[in-house]
């Protein structure tokens, strides 16, 4: 692994990332769905004008960039542009509406803000209201005020100089409960994190034998998945980029035979499985499909084996860390096991620990903590919640909960605030989800825990049917009976259509506990 670097590039994120472009800048970095081509000298020049326009504004060091644009290539170029301008790249997922949008830019106070033109009549007030001095517009089609004002600046821009510990980026949490934390990433902890994973995952470079890998991005760029764990892998690996402005299963399997390397969440690889054309020989040049922001069904995992010859790697990681534990890549590490996150990467430290502070032993589940360089440095503007997420010897309270097994593998078994307290007992919804999905007929199913007035809470559980099978809630109850101890077993079983999802994939559990908190009514 390279050190950190604070040897030439000054500890900015963007110069370690530019090291790694291919000697050769005229090949190709990033290749649309729309038949655009971007090299490597477009990108560096591209971020350069849009750098040299953010430092032509006079902004503060450490000002804030808030960016709520659909996703494209112009839209990374500012990203990159504001990691070498020196500046906090603050991301926002383009679901966000006016109250929401409101509470994060009250709360980050962000210089710049750039929208669509199509939410700038709503965008615009609200951030000048709150004393954003610079409105600009950034569509998908290549067009926006940004670019007509970075056209006119020069492309030739010096890198700034940052420290190791500045911020590169505001990552707002999607905020299930109460209001939504900003955790702020140092460009040591994006670096740190790509460079492992660079290692970890057997990038391949413009030198390898076989040549660099080309990626295929398809996820939304407000979130660490698409941002910085895809985007900072094909960067500092030089490996090219197939550019999906929204993920479709039929142009991905299409396109699987130009590429070399996939990430999507559990979702994406359920669509996918339904198309036709995903076969082993569409998949013949692909090297590694990366899954995570959401558990894997091991269902899905299996099939996915068997269709295509490609064991999935589940990893797991969150905002606040980005990556902390993956699947072993190559077989000398040990086997890809479907059901678990893998191994602490290298650098991580990862702990299980009781309520009561000590720590757990193997298989016994408990809360998990972690440090490393990779590890957030706290929550803009929020020292007491910060204080309170981090134990006295510096390890953050990751608010999942979990176990390490006999051969060190991490499973993850729920969010700490999704653990049902029924009489007493600790009820982890995870172990029935698995146990219902088993069941014939099964898509696919979410346990959350309800108010009662005996047990204080119970678990309900919300089912969905595969195509064509009919499900009866009352013999789903029944069934777990003969599988499950008496107190993990819902009191209610509801069959649905679908799940209700967020943007990432994550079912929204607190969605379905509001839906179903009156049914014990006091």
């Amino acid at each position: 692994m390279t050190d950190s670097g604070n040897h030439g590039h000054s500890g900015n994120l963007y110069a370690a990332l530019r090291a790694n472009f291919p000697s050769d800048l005229s090949a190709v970095a990033v290749e649309t769905d729309h038949g655009l081509s971007y090299s490597w000298s477009d990108l560096d020049r591209a971020s350069a004008m849009i750098a040299n326009l953010l430092q032509a504004l006079g902004l503060e060091p450490g000002a804030r960039i808030a960016v709520q644009v659909e996703k494209s290539v112009e839209a990374m170029m500012l990203y990159l542009a504001t990691l070498r301008a020196g500046y906090v790249f603050l991301p926002l997922n383009t679901a966000y509406r006016g109250a929401e949008v409101e509470y994060f830019i009250r709360n980050a106070e962000p210089a710049v803000m750039v929208c669509s033109s199509a939410n700038a009549a709503w965008v615009a007030p609200i951030a000048t209201g709150a004393g954003t001095r610079h409105v600009f517009t950034l569509d998908d089609d290549r067009t926006g005020t940004l670019l007509e004002v970075a056209a006119q600046c020069s492309d030739r821009h010096v890198v700034a100089a940052m420290r190791d510990d500045d911020l590169a980026a505001i990552l707002y949490t999607s905020g299930t409960t109460g209001r939504s934390k900003g955790a702020m990433l140092t460009h040591r902890n994006l670096l740190s994190n790509a460079e492992v994973l660079k290692d970890y995952w057997g990038w391949r470079t413009p030198g390898d034998p076989e040549g660099p890998d080309v990626l295929i991005h398809a996820l939304p760029i407000f979130h660490v998945h698409g941002l910085f764990v895809a985007i900072h892998g094909a960067l500092i690996s030089g490996s090219k980029m197939i550019w999906l402005d929204r993920f479709d299963p039929k142009r991905v399997v299409e396109r699987l035979t130009e590429a070399t390397v996939f990430m999507g969440v559990p979702t994406l690889y359920v669509r996918m499985l339904a198309e036709e054309g995903l076969t082993r020989e569409a998949c013949r040049q692909m090297r590694l499909f990366i899954a995570g922001s959401a558990p894997l069904l091991i269902e899905t995992f299996d099939e996915w084996r068997e269709r295509t010859g490609h064991t999935i790697l589940e990893r797991y990681g969150m905002s606040e860390t980005a990556m902390l534990t993956s699947n072993p890549y190559s077989p000398v590490q040990g086997e890809r096991r479907g059901g678990t996150v893998g191994f602490p990467l290298p650098g991580v430290q990862l702990r299980v620990r009781g309520d009561d502070g000590r720590d757990c032993l193997t298989d016994e589940i408990g809360n998990i903590e972690v440090s490393g360089p990779n590890v957030f440095v706290g929550y803009w503007r929020m020292p007491e919640k910060t204080a309170e997420e981090f134990t006295a010897d510096g390890f953050f309270k990751t608010g999942d909960v979990g176990k390490v097994d006999g051969r060190g593998y991490v499973h993850i078994v729920g969010r700490s605030k999704d653990l049902i307290i029924s009489g007493g007992y600790n009820v982890y919804p995870v172990e029935i989800e698995d146990a219902i999905n088993q069941m014939p007929g099964v898509a696919e199913s979410a346990v959350v825990g309800v108010p009662h007035p005996d047990f204080g809470e119970v678990g309900v559980a919300v089912v969905v049917a595969k195509a064509g099978a009919t499900l009866d809630g009352d013999a789903i109850v029944s069934e777990l009976k003969t599988r499950l101890a008496n107190f993990k077993i819902p009191k209610r079983c509801f069959v649905v259509d679908a799940l209700p999802r967020n943007t990432m994939g994550k079912v929204q559990k607190a969605l379905l506990r509001e839906t179903h908190k009156g049914l014990f009514a006091y």
